[in-house]
């Protein structure tokens, strides 16, 4: 089933403090949206309700479709499961000592990165392969066995296994996760190989251990989810939307959890092309902005930029992972992020956050410290009766007193200037979120629109814009939703890697074109294995290339015609373009080579249109008008009256001058003085920074 049917297809995006659904009923062909708090203690909750106040059902549906914030919050939060880590001997230290990166050499607090899984249940084994796949040692299966008992005994929930040169040769990690399934059942054991074909041990290290850490908890919360959507009478397919984007079945997430770390960021990215899409725009940022982080992804030439690998957690404390995904740079900076004063007494913002337990202190849940959703409601940004579309009412006396009390009282300031420093502070810090998918990738932040959605990402995109320079952004519809709204524009996607090692003038195409070849069928063969049509299959080849003589590589799109060919030059020119774009620089004379060959295999699905609002003239209509409030403005020199419209009630066409409010269900639109805003075809609102003069 593909979606086409009439049915309803549902999509559900769990963030740190909302719960977010989208709906396209593809009988009555319009789209359903549902908001409401996440449920931390019982997260299958809030998607329950989210569906409910979308106004549909699970029973309803032929496809739900989900993306979750549970697995990184896992590894960053430090919640997994005991985890014990088996690696080839001799090799026990490799995790811990890692790549000895000093990102800051004269950084005083620098901290090494800490290890998932602590020295004492790190164990070596018997076993060796050579770097050709060739056994140099044979497996003691024995001492497999003692293991499995020891893990039993000491209350292991987790097994990560790590041999080397294992993406050459998997038959000893075959080997052993039958050996411990078999004597330890209920144990969650991952391989390397089923992860990452790569070389690089270390990373590949930290990749299966992070897997097996969050493995036992998404695989209980996937089967969660399962059994509620059984019972509420769901028989239709389940995906979850992995880092890249694309979707794959749960029964595979259970297993390979570590490919959905970013996949409400990565839905969004996906959402924000297919606006690209829609309105002919080549580029665009996406900036995401909820209750709990900002962060942004690229699409350049009509295509999300991606990453064989990532830090996560910082770069500086970081622990790499090493599968496809988007190109996404988050920082902790969200509606929910807590103001606080540091031990020197300098205000900070972030990165620990209120959430959606107890929440900001507007919210009236038990909160205490002053939040960044807190500034917005006492600079007059929110509306206090009309949160959520008036189903939440915000304590603005609260927020006030909690401000006063935390932030201003000490500090010597009026609560007015404490919210609006602390705004200031949060859009420095977002702004680097766009910087780290742009100047630091070798792109031009200001040459590209922002498309700005989350809760909160409207309320500040115009100021982080000014940040960076930027001079256009665009609010799709439902901004709120919007990453929910991403997954229904989402397909079946496989990507595979191969670390092929060979020099570019003497690559041997004919033993190449095989690994390709299958590669290609693997993706083949899981997207028909798939319980969703899809409308066709693409395939797009890559190759992991550097210079001779570099150490790391860049990934290079590359049409297969030229594989067809064997034409080295033009691969050749395509690296040198690459690698110009990347790191500003180029060496068309120098001799390359390839380290690694990828392939993505992508089972493209029936998506729902976007459809276009009614017209209007420059003037909106009367009933778009909600009447004014004071809001408070720096550039203004302080609060004056600022007029603000229902969002439903603009049509195409419709022109505003800021300052000025545009509010919807979830999410604020803040129109800056000196910018001015009109509506297109599609309902967006293209707001153009200082074009007012």
């Amino acid at each position: 089933m593909d979606g086409s049917s009439s049915a309803v297809r549902l999509a559900a995006d769990i963030g740190g403090t909302f719960t977010d659904v989208a709906a396209f009923d593809t009988a009555a062909g319009k789209l359903l949206f549902g908001k409401t708090l996440t449920t931390p203690r019982h997260l299958v909750e809030g998607i329950a309700d989210g569906v409910a106040k979308a106004g549909t059902s699970f029973a309803a549906s032929n496809l739900f479709l989900h993306g979750t914030t549970v697995a990184i919050n896992t590894m960053l939060e430090r919640t997994g499961a005991k985890t014990a880590l088996l690696i080839t001997e001799g090799f026990r230290d490799v995790y811990e000592i890692g790549r000895v990166n000093r990102p800051d050499a004269y950084n005083l607090y620098f901290k090494k990165h800490r290890p998932l899984v602590e020295r004492a249940l790190r164990f070596e084994v018997k076993e060796r392969m050579y770097a050709e796949g060739d056994v140099r040692k044979p497996l003691d299966e024995n001492e497999i066995r003692a293991f499995a008992k020891q893990f039993k005994e000491t209350g292991i929930e987790a097994v990560a296994v790590l041999l080397l040169h294992s993406y050459r040769n998997p038959a000893h990690e075959i080997r052993i996760k039958q050996i411990l399934e078999q004597e330890a059942p209920g144990l969650f054991v991952s391989v390397s190989h089923e992860l990452s074909q790569e070389y690089r041990e270390f990373e590949r290290c930290s990749t299966v251990v992070a897997n097996a850490y969050v493995g036992p908890r998404v695989r209980r919360y996937l089967g969660e989810i399962e059994t509620r959507i059984a019972d509420e009478g769901f028989v239709g397919s389940f995906l979850v939307v992995q880092s890249t984007g694309g979707l794959y079945e749960a029964a595979e997430g259970k297993d390979q959890c570590i490919r959905m770390l970013e996949s409400g960021p990565a839905a969004g990215v996906i959402g924000t092309r297919a606006l690209c899409e829609a309105i002919g725009l080549d580029g665009a940022i996406s900036f995401d902005m909820g209750g709990t982080t900002a962060k942004s992804g690229v699409i350049y030439q009509g295509h999300p930029l991606t990453t064989g690998a990532a830090l996560i957690g910082g770069y500086d404390q970081a622990l790499p992972i090493q599968v496809a995904m988007m190109d996404i740079f988050e920082v902790g900076t969200g509606g929910g992020s807590i103001a606080h004063l540091s031990d020197g007494g300098a205000l900070r913002v972030g990165p620990e956050s209120a959430g959606a337990e107890p929440g900001p202190v507007c919210y009236g849940r038990g909160g205490e410290n002053p939040t960044v959703t807190d500034a917005n409601l006492i600079l007059g940004r929110l509306a206090a009766d009309r949160f959520l579309g008036g189903e939440m009412k915000l304590d603005l006396k609260a927020a006030e007193a909690a401000m006063q009390k935390k932030i201003a009282g000490p500090l010597g300031l009026s609560v007015t200037e404490a919210a609006d420093g602390i705004l200031r502070i949060a859009a420095t810090a977002m702004s680097y979120a766009v910087k780290g998918v742009t100047t630091e990738r070798g792109l031009d932040a200001a040459a590209f629109a922002m498309v700005a959605f989350g809760g909160a990402g409207p309320l500040h995109a115009a100021e982080v814009a000014r940040e960076i320079g930027m001079k256009q952004i665009i609010v799709p519809q439902a901004p709120g939703h919007f990453s929910a709204f991403g997954m229904l524009f989402s397909d079946l996607r496989y990507d595979y890697v191969r670390t092929w090692p060979t020099s570019l003038t003497d690559a041997a195409f004919d033993q190449i074109e095989p690994v390709y070849r299958e590669m290609e069928a693997q993706g083949r063969a899981a997207v028909a294995k798939a319980k969703v049509d899809a409308a066709e299959i693409v395939v797009e080849r890559a190759a992991d290339m550097r210079y001779v003589g570099q150490e790391h590589a860049v990934t290079v799109d590359l049409p297969t015609e030229l594989f067809a060919k064997q034409d080295r030059n033009a691969i050749k020119a395509e690296f040198d373009k690459t690698h110009e774009l990347r790191y500003g620089t180029s060496a068309p004379r120098e001799a390359a080579e390839i380290v690694s060959l990828r392939i993505t295999v992508t089972g493209v699905m029936a998506k729902p249109p976007l459809a276009k609002i009614a017209g209007g003239k420059a003037e909106p209509i009367a009933s778009a008008s909600t009447g004014s409030r004071k809001v408070y403005f720096a550039k203004a020199g302080g609060f004056v009256d600022t007029p603000s419209f229902a969002r439903d009630q603009l049509l195409a066409g419709n022109k505003i001058i800021g300052p000025a409010l545009i509010e919807e269900h979830a999410s604020t639109t803040v129109l800056l003085p000196g910018d001015s805003l009109v509506v297109d075809d599609f309902g967006n609102l293209r707001i153009a920074i200082g074009a007012v003069r």
